[in-house]
């Protein structure tokens, strides 16, 4: 039987996801970094720091910080937009896709204990 997704099931499943990337070996992200990393792997389309910054409701500096440190993680790149030149597009990376890809099995696991308890 399934469990009824609660406000107390859906922060005990975001918990877990959240312990599981603190035991793992590696850098730690910022919230802040997270949500970047997350909005640019999880939502389709060309992302600029003007568009993340909108999505996110924060200023641009927040989202230029939050990249920078996904650059030096190689997390995320900066590439210039070829329509735009004026304009630097996000661009996801192969250990970026490998990060959300554990993200995704984390959350999994996370949820179906949760359906057990």
């Amino acid at each position: 039987m399934a469990a009824k997704f609660s406000p107390d099931l859906a922060v005990g499943i975001l918990r877990e996801v959240i312990v599981a990337l603190v035991r793992k070996d590696g850098p730690a992200l910022s919230t802040h970094q997270l949500g970047v990393f997350l909005t640019c792997y999880l939502k389709d389309g060309d992302h600029t720091v003007r568009g993340l910054a909108a999505d996110l409701h924060v200023s641009k500096s927040v989202i230029t910080r939050a990249l920078d440190k996904l650059g030096e993680l190689n997390l995320a790149q900066r590439l210039p937009d070829p329509s735009d030149r004026r304009s630097v597009l996000v661009d996801r990376t192969a250990p970026g896709r490998a990060l959300i890809d554990e993200l995704k099995t984390i959350s999994v696991a996370a949820g179906q204990a949760a359906e057990t308890n």
